[in-house]
């Protein structure tokens, strides 16, 4: 019988208890003792939970109070000066200060964790001295032994993922901070084999990217130290997401064992074809990642114990450790309470619980349970037959429309002129990104309206108030394009989700996004089609309150796939195709609406680029067809618009010119100097902004501040094309701070065309 082993599991708790003391914390109404308490509490039921579900080796370590980047950061000391930090264990005002700034400090950059919808805190090292401030997985490991009895596998970030993902030194400095930082795992690692740990999991999912032979010399130095220093310590060396890079090299490391994604759709075919050609090494433990950690599909158990078979003839039964392909953290909790889904869709979903039980019965080599496979091959086959799986109407017109190249009537320095004319708007124009700040009043009206206890007419009525306070707010503080501000939207993919066919909601299927921001994906389990207009009411009533324009708001065919649990049966490029025709008849009906503007934004566009570099072409240009498909039919007097953020798109420029929109806003003040340099070596002809304030920061920029990132950006931009706007939304802000920042971003572009009028 093999072993049973998780690579970590949700933060959040079933019921986000998780993300409410965090919040709490943060307006002052939980204090730090009080925080501590609670999240311990979280914590130690978690442990339990796996502990009765008869998982081997629990995780422990993989509990944040925001991000596990950050964590690593922190307990290394690397905290940049601007936080105030003077050495010794880092605060936790200062740990929150640097995943969401302060009034004098802004916060550290976010990006995406590889090609998942989870983003971290990015280290910045430069300027710091690293020291251990505490070791966070020996306390994990000791609050597991003692309270719980449990014997505990600490999860850990590798050195060098934890190197290629950080910021703030060159290149050629890599191996001098590798000199800092191994020093400071050893002394984790010594600590942890003094304590009695047996298993330690180093998290090295870098090894699926691209490696050379420089990446391959840092890691055979890493694990040698770590074998020398700490011989009787087992590290299984664990990848995840994709198949590894230099399978035979990383085979040869000297560790206890090494984790593989084996999970359908994602690693398995990489991993298991080096497996067949090379086998694996006899002094090794293989953590077959059978068990998809990522999607919601339930395993098909026969499929997962045949695959277990051939893992047999390859790794003894005792060094074959059955686990999830990633950390559970990537999926709900539990689906046993979704009550209100279709009966063929309940039944073939297995969130992170449901992934506990399967892990456990493929380790027992599915031992008296063919009553568990026989339902798991029913459930899929009738999800399979689904009548939502089977509407040809779709299959075919969106045949039809692929068939056609997707293309805007006249190129864009024409349709520039065109939209001049009509909107008139001056240099420097400025706008916001869409949304605004959701009170809780908003959330409470919402909520009446979704129980019924207000009638669609008061719910519309009230929607129109808010429509009416932001619009007047808007043209008081002196925007030039204005927007609705999506005060009847729960989610940017969840409402159009809602009211397309295919789609599915759940009740409870929250998952991090970051920090305490949690989402509650869509599944896109069958056709996706269109039913009628989704965002003409609203929008056109704005329009009607103000002489300037608005613009229409619609989330785009590749966030909305990336951004929700998609149906495995069909490729992602077919579904992609389906969301972008239902999405055209959208902005259509807008166009004849009246609108003249129309914001389609991709936010997600690099999130789903592949991990393997030869994939890349490939993927951007289908989702470059997607974005296209949806809005190539408007008039060239009509302006298209798409906003990006959360990302990197240094090396994507190209690909974001393609989807030739009229005017994109791309998230850029964490990041402003790096994205600005990609403009010094390829000019970008089309309408551009970037991001002049961080909006997942509470503080308030000064006037000042945004001037300056306005000026940077005009020394490779060019100015009768550039846009000025916030990151992102401002959904997640209160007004008294949305008023103030927008207020200093009108002043700030005012100066800028007082300067370009003088010159």
């Amino acid at each position: 019988m093999a072993n049973s082993s998780v690579l970590g599991y949700p933060r959040i708790g079933a019921e986000r208890e998780w993300k409410r003391a965090i919040e709490a914390h943060w307006t002052g109404k939980l204090g730090e003792e009080e925080l501590h308490r609670s999240l311990r509490e979280i914590r130690l039921a978690h442990l339990r939970k796996l502990q009765a579900k008869g998982i081997d080796l629990i995780p422990v370590g993989d509990f944040s109070y925001y991000d596990h980047m950050l964590d690593t950061a922190a307990m290394f000391g690397i905290v940049p000066e601007r936080f105030g930090y003077e050495g010794g264990s880092v605060p936790l005002s200062v740990y929150y200060a640097m995943a969401r700034g302060t009034h004098s400090a802004a916060a550290c950059e976010m990006t995406k964790w590889f090609n998942t919808n989870y983003h971290y805190i990015v280290p910045e090292l430069g300027g710091t001295n690293p020291a251990l401030t505490g070791n966070r997985p020996l306390r994990a490991y000791l609050e597991a032994k003692e309270e719980l009895g449990i014997e505990g596998k600490p999860v850990i970030v590798g050195p060098l993922t934890f190197l290629k993902l950080s910021k703030g030194y060159e290149a050629a400095e890599t191996d001098l901070w590798l000199d800092r930082l191994l020093p400071l795992y050893v002394q984790v690692l010594t600590e942890l084999s003094g304590a009695g740990a047996k298993w330690v999991q180093i998290d090295e999912p870098i090894l699926v990217t691209k490696l050379d032979e420089i990446d391959l010399t840092r890691l055979r130095r890493i694990f040698g130290t770590f074998s020398q220093a700490v011989p009787g310590l087992k590290l299984m060396l664990q990848t995840y997401f994709d198949s590894v890079e230099k399978y035979e090299e990383i085979a040869r490391l000297p560790v206890a064992g090494i984790g593989l994604d084996l999970a359908r759709g994602f690693g398995r075919a990489g991993n298991l074809a080096a497996l067949r050609e090379h086998g694996f090494p006899a002094d090794k433990s293989l953590g077959a990642g059978i068990v998809n950690g990522r999607g919601i599909w339930r395993s098909d158990l026969e499929e997962g114990l045949a695959l277990i078979e051939e893992l047999k003839s390859i790794v003894p039964d005792d060094r074959l450790i059955v686990q999830t392909s990633c950390s559970l953290l990537h999926v709900p909790v539990s689906a046993a309470r979704e009550t209100k889904l279709p009966p063929e869709l309940k039944q073939a979903l297995a969130f992170a619980d449901e992934k506990l039980d399967e892990v456990a019965y493929l380790a027992r080599g599915g031992e008296g349970g063919e009553a568990a496979r026989a339902s798991s091959a029913a459930a899929l086959e009738a999800l399979r037959q689904s009548p939502a799986r089977q509407r040809l109407d779709v299959r075919q017109a969106v045949e039809a429309m692929a068939a056609k190249e997707p293309k805007r009537g006249a190129p864009f320095a024409e349709r520039r002129k065109l939209q001049a004319e009509r909107f008139g708007l001056p240099l420097l124009p400025t706008t916001t990104i869409g949304s605004f700040p959701q009170s809780a009043e908003v959330r409470r009206a919402r909520r009446l309206w979704r129980n019924g206890e207000w009638p669609q007419e008061r719910y519309d009525a009230y929607i129109r108030e808010q429509i009416d306070h932001w619009v007047a707010l808007q043209e008081e503080i002196g925007l030039d394009v204005l927007v609705h501000g999506e005060f009847e939207r729960t989610d940017m993919v969840e409402f159009f989700g809602e009211k397309l066919d295919g789609f599915a909601f759940t009740q409870f299927g929250w998952v991090q996004s970051y920090g305490s921001r949690c989402v509650k994906p869509p599944i896109i389990y069958g056709d996706v089609a269109y039913r009628e207009a989704m965002t003409v009411k609203e929008t056109v009533y704005a329009q009607s309150r103000t002489k300037r324009p608005v613009k229409g708001m619609l989330t785009g065919p590749v966030t909305i796939l990336n951004w929700s649990f998609v149906r495995d049966d069909l490729s992602r490029e077919q579904v992609a195709q389906q969301l972008a025709f239902a999405l055209r008849q959208e902005v259509e009906a807008l166009e004849r609406a009246g609108i003249g503007m129309i914001q389609v934004d991709e936010p997600a566009v690099r999130e789903g680029l592949p991990l393997k570099p030869a994939e890349h072409a490939g993927y951007l240009k289908r989702a470059v067809d997607a974005f296209r498909q949806t809005t190539c039919t408007t008039a060239d007097r009509t302006q298209i618009h798409t906003h990006m953020c959360y990302c990197e798109f240094h090396d994507m420029i190209e690909s974001i010119e393609a989807m030739d929109a009229d005017v994109i806003s791309i998230e850029s003040s964490r990041s402003h100097g790096e994205m600005l340099s990609s403009f010094e070596t390829h000019a970008y002809p089309l309408g551009i902004g970037l991001g002049v304030y961080d909006i997942h920061s509470p503080r308030v920029p000064s006037v000042e501040e945004m001037a300056s990132q306005i000026e940077r950006a005009l020394t490779v931009l060019d100015p009768s094309l550039f846009w000025i706007n916030p990151d992102c939304g401002l959904k997640t802000r209160g007004q008294e701070e949305t008023v103030a920042a927008l207020r200093n971003m009108a002043e700030a572009a005012r100066r800028a065309r007082e300067r370009f009028a003088k010159s």
